[in-house]
């Protein structure tokens, strides 16, 4: 297979993900098989099946997370390994990492989401600082734990420590949101939460690329949904916003 000339070689704008022949191997078997797949901007985009799907390593893979065996991905017309822009892009794992040391609070976990937003080189301004915390605590408002934010993240709820992810990924101001299972084990209040979240964000034209069993109360939010089934796309419902259509695997 001949890689595909990137978008911004071609003149057009460039899709926040796009994946052309997307292989994963793992132990010697293949997750991801021949996966191509275009998420266009203001997509709320459902990938949906089975577990051992490969739901997860998708997500992972279109974020360079995962490496392929073949195939391409590119995130905003770039390769990931050159992909620069990460302030465009929010991430919110599965569980919320666990590290040695000092427990971090709600405040301070979601915090380290304006990381990408700073410059390695410059001094943060007093301007910047006062961005930082207006938006961690905005971040905190929408998942509703402003209460908790002095609290141990490692003592909240499973859901609660779903929401923390999220507004990590909301205080980064991104354009574009991966989420990976967000409401797995978590309750029906966080799953209202979570709806009314991603709400805003679709009212506010940002794309979001969600990993799912059930939609639940998020379902009327979904634009597109495609389904695994063994590393493939199976099928595939609804068209983006900017008519933007996942290719079958062959």
């Amino acid at each position: 297979m001949t890689d595909r000339e990137p978008a911004a070689d071609r003149g057009e704008a460039a899709p926040p993900f796009a994946m052309t022949g997307g292989v994963v191997r793992r132990d010697g078997r293949e997750v991801l098989s021949g996966v191509d797949l275009r998420v266009g901007a203001g997509d709320v985009l459902a990938i949906m099946g089975p577990n051992g799907a490969g739901k997860s390593t998708l997500v992972k893979a279109l974020l360079g997370l995962v490496p392929l065996a073949a195939g391409r991905t590119e995130i905003y017309g770039e390769p990931p390994a050159r992909f620069r822009g990460w302030r465009r892009v929010g991430y919110v794992p599965q569980r919320l990492p666990m590290g040695g040391g000092v427990p971090s609070t709600v405040r301070e976990v979601v915090a380290s989401g304006r990381i990408a937003r700073r410059s390695r080189w410059l001094p943060s301004l007093v301007t910047d600082r006062a961005a930082d915390r207006a938006a961690v605590d905005r971040a905190l408002e929408a998942v509703g734990l402003t209460g908790r934010a002095r609290d141990s993240a490692h003592l909240l709820s499973g859901g609660q420590q779903q929401r923390v992810l999220i507004a990590r990924a909301l205080a980064g101001e991104p354009e574009t949101f991966v989420m990976d299972e967000p409401t797995a084990g978590v309750d029906a209040a966080s799953q209202a939460a979570l709806a009314a979240t991603l709400r805003g964000l679709a009212e506010a034209g940002r794309t979001v690329v969600l990993v799912a069993h059930e939609l639940g109360p998020m379902e009327p939010l979904i634009t597109r949904t495609v389904e695994l089934e063994h590393g493939r796309v199976a099928r595939e419902s609804g068209r983006g916003r900017t008519g933007s259509t996942a290719g079958s695997a062959a």
